[in-house]
């Protein structure tokens, strides 16, 4: 695809398209103009945050990145992706300045909120390309109701690596500095696995691998669970559990502005209060209606994706869980990828719901016991196939 006139109109011109099964052609990809620059955030010894039973607190985070660029960029669009223990995204050099505040004063709201550590980075896509890779963008519809992005072309990979290194760093705001967290959310509960398990699945092109074995792997990958229920969505179509207090009532509050933490705990409870009275008795309150705002929310989950490999959180079947680990565990002997798999009992939603009177909330999807984070760890603990 070729890109769109208008650096800054880039992204909202892309087409958007509505079947998974499409992710792997190239056609729908287009290449990000050369001034943009790639936003990379991850936490710092995730694992061992998910070892401390930390799993809402690091996708907090992760999703925190989100909430805050949006924000800060007035609700402009622009593409990202949620990574469960960080996040990625593509800004335009108009919107630079504000996605480096926001990144900044996310770190330092991780830090000092949250107790974890954050690292972030601004990497310009000239120092992508100046390694033979490239980012391409692609919109996904999983709804009529929004899209959201997928990367091709090795470069989100390559930012991340070089944020690990310390190149291209964003340093945290001064204390005290707050992100404008508006919108983000975690009120749902647990998601409990309804067909036998939910799996995180992770799976990336080998060191070397062929494209067109590894699209073919993808494609079956895909097709696969195509042929399960509801494609393996692990959001209830009725919505997830919904209870008060909700278990996200500390990272809500702390994400709040203005008084004491407790006064913002109260205003939590209260608020959330009113909210479960209305979603849990079907109240309409003006334009906003319950039953619609539920549908919504389980057609905009996140719970499958692209940034550079695969990304999915699955409620399986055993012999779907079988299936898939047997077409991996093929593709790994002969080099063609590297997968990460991790089984847990339930998943978990965040929430980004700039208005509850709008259509296109933000739902991201994570396995509720270690998820994409454990599935990651298998991944590298796997040992390199070389030909």
């Amino acid at each position: 695809m070729t890109a769109p006139n208008g650096s800054d109109d880039f992204y909202s011109a892309i087409p958007v398209f509505r079947r998974f099964e499409r992710l792997m052609d190239p056609a729908l990809y287009a290449a990000l103009p050369a001034d943009w620059s790639i936003g990379v955030a991850d936490i710092v010894e995730s694992t061992k945050a998910i070892a401390q039973a930390r799993y809402k607190a690091v996708n907090m985070a992760g999703a925190a990145v989100i909430a805050a660029v949006t924000n800060a960029l007035e609700g402009r669009e622009f593409p990202f992706v949620f990574g469960g223990d960080g996040a990625s995204f593509a800004v335009a050099p108009s919107n630079i300045d504000r996605a480096r505040q926001a990144l900044a004063a996310t770190a330092t709201w991780v830090k000092e909120d949250l107790d974890l550590q954050m690292r972030v980075a601004l990497v310009p896509l000239a120092a992508i390309r100046a390694q033979g890779l490239d980012v391409r963008v692609a919109r996904f519809g999983p709804s009529p109701n929004l899209s959201y992005a997928m990367f091709s072309g090795g470069g989100l990979g390559w930012a991340e690596t070089a944020m690990k290194r310390g190149e291209f760093a964003v340093a945290r705001a001064p204390s005290g500095t707050q992100p404008d967290l508006s919108g983000l959310s975690c009120r749902f509960e647990e998601m409990p696995t309804m067909r036998g398990l939910i799996l995180s699945v992770l799976v990336m092109p080998a060191q070397g691998a062929e494209p067109a074995a590894y699209r073919r792997l993808i494609e079956d990958i895909v097709a696969l669970v195509g042929r399960s229920p509801d494609q393996g969505r692990p959001v209830p179509p009725g919505g997830p559990p919904l209870r008060w207090p909700p278990q996200g009532v500390e990272f809500e509050a702390r994400a709040r502005h203005g008084g004491s933490l407790f006064r913002r705990r109260l205003g939590v409870l209260a608020h959330t209060l009113f909210a479960y009275c209305i979603m849990r008795f079907g109240i309409r309150v003006g334009g906003f209606v319950p039953k619609i705002y539920v549908q919504q929310v389980v057609e905009n989950s996140d719970f499958r994706k692209y940034d550079d490999g695969l990304r999915m959180v699955l409620d399986c079947t055993p012999d779907l869980e079988q299936a898939l680990t047997a077409r991996l565990a093929s593709a790994s002997s002969t080099g063609v990828a590297r997968y990460g798999l991790h089984r847990q009992d339930a998943a978990m939603m965040t929430c980004f719901t700039p208005s509850a009177m709008r259509s296109d909330h933000v739902h991201f999807i994570d396995g509720a016991r270690g998820g994409y984070a454990s599935a990651a760890t298998a991944l590298k603990a796997m040992p390199v196939v070389r030909f």
